[in-house]
Parts: C-alpha cells; structure tokens; sequence
C-alpha cells in the first residue's frame, strides 16, 4: 500500500513515468527537468518513515544547552527603589544623550584620536576590560591580567562619560555588533565583580549608543544587566550608599527605556 507522500507525490510533481525508476542514477546529475522530478520521486520513496537520530552522550556533556532566566529582579528593600517621577527623569535625560551622540557622530568620526589612545582589538576580551575599568581595577582579579601587550598610554577609566561617546564614533559606532560585543564583555565581568564608577560609565555610554529595535542579543544582555544591579541592590546596607543612584538608573534605564518592563521598579 502506498504511503500518504507516494500518494501525493504524483499530483504535487506530475511527471510523465517513462523510464522505470531502475533506469535513474541517483549518483549522476539530471540530464533535464524531467529526469531530476523522477530523481526526487525517488529520493522521497527510499526515505524511511521514521528516522531515530544518534547521539553521542559525551558531546552533550562538552556543550549543554544554557537555559536563560527569564525572572524578574530582585525587588529592593523598602526605601530603596526610585519613584516614577525620578525614572521618568532619568529617561527623558537619556533620551537627550542619544539624540545629541546621533546628532555629532559624524562630528566625530571625523576626527582622528590621540596617538596615545590604544584601541584594544575587536577580539581582545581582556583588553577590553583594561581599557574600560583600568588597570588598577583589572589587577585586582587574575582575570583581567594578562602580561601581553603594552599598558594603555592613557587610563579611560578617569576619563568623564562624555568622552567615551567619541571613542566609539571614531569606532565604527554604527556597528551595533561592535557595541554589543563590548557590553556583553563588561556585564560578564560584572556578574562576578562588585560595582565601580568606571564600569557604571561605560555601560551607560554604551546603552546611549544602543540602537533600536534591539537586537534578541541585546534583549538578554541588558536584561541580565538590570537582574545584576538588583541583585547587589538588595544587599545595600544604607539608603546612602554610593552605588545605589547608579545602580537604580541602570534598572531604570533597561526597564523604562528599553522597555523591559516586567523588570521596572513599580510606585507604591
């Protein structure tokens, strides 16, 4: 008895049958339209059924599949989340830096950048972190030191916000997936490190020139962000704390700006 596909085959692709199918050579290519129809009829009967896929147990265990949270954050001690007339503030102003980094872009891409300036390579993961955070706070951690290549002539670290904006005009802004792979590597090194100044201006620089719709990359990548910054949020001691106005502005930039709303601070 013919299957559904045998039954369906001849009306899907209708070829006059003239050569028996022992005629066809599978291994050869179609001489014309006609022969390479037959040839598909016949790849498709030779298929079985149901095919049982082998898998080698040892692969799964060198590349498991990474299941992403999709939580909410932590929520903050009482006292400690903004209102929303301060989150719709910080949105407002931040949404000025974006307009003004689109407006001068090419103000900047035109510009050459000081001889002292080493960029890191695009693929330097370490050197990306000494370029941001510095030297003083990657020789902190085993990590980020590595006795390859030069220290950096001049320490971004110290250098105010606005300046980082030019750095990344010059280059290649327009490359989201350059901007995108240099946040990724600082939320990275973010999971396992407390929180600093420097760290908190670079990542907000970077969100600023963040373009939307975002990237399914980015989703993630900022989600996991905000889950961060909650997180050590939740383990402030004090209301004065110096990290929890950058700490609240980077929850509040992701979730209100980005949308990621499920992740914002709600009013009482």
């Amino acid at each position: 008895m013919k299957s559904d596909v045998e039954e369906l085959m001849p009306r899907l692709l209708p070829v006059e049958v003239g050569a028996g199918a022992e005629d066809l050579n599978l291994n050869g290519p179609p001489r014309n339209p006609r022969e390479y129809l037959r040839q598909v009829q016949l790849e498709a009967s030779l298929c079985p059924e149901v095919v049982v896929a082998q898998i080698d147990p040892k692969k799964l265990k060198k590349k498991q599949t990474i299941n992403a949270s999709v939580a909410g954050c932590h929520a903050a001690p009482e006292g400690f989340s903004p209102n929303l007339g301060w989150q719709q503030h910080q949105v407002s102003n931040f949404s000025d830096v974006r307009q003004s980094i689109t407006k001068n872009r090419s103000h900047w891409s035109g510009h050459t950048l000081d001889d002292n300036v080493l960029m890191p390579n695009l693929t330097d993961e370490e050197g990306w972190k000494r370029f941001c955070l510095g030297e003083a706070v990657c020789l902190d951690n085993a990590s980020c030191h590595t006795d390859a290549g030069p220290e950096p002539a001049l320490d971004y670290s110290k250098v105010q916000s606005f300046l980082i904006f030019p750095i990344f005009s010059h280059f290649s802004l327009h490359l989201q997936s350059t901007v995108l792979m240099v946040l990724e590597i600082l939320i990275c090194w973010f999971e396992e490190h407390k929180f600093v100044p420097q760290l908190g201006r670079w990542l907000y620089a970077l969100l600023a020139c963040l373009e939307k719709p975002l990237l399914p990359e980015a989703h993630s990548c900022i989600r996991q962000l905000a889950r961060r910054c909650a997180e050590l949020r939740s383990a402030l001691e004090s209301q004065e704390d110096e990290k929890l106005p950058a700490l609240n502005l980077l929850i509040c930039l992701v979730a209100r700006y980005f949308e990621q709303n499920d992740l914002a601070d709600q009013p009482d």
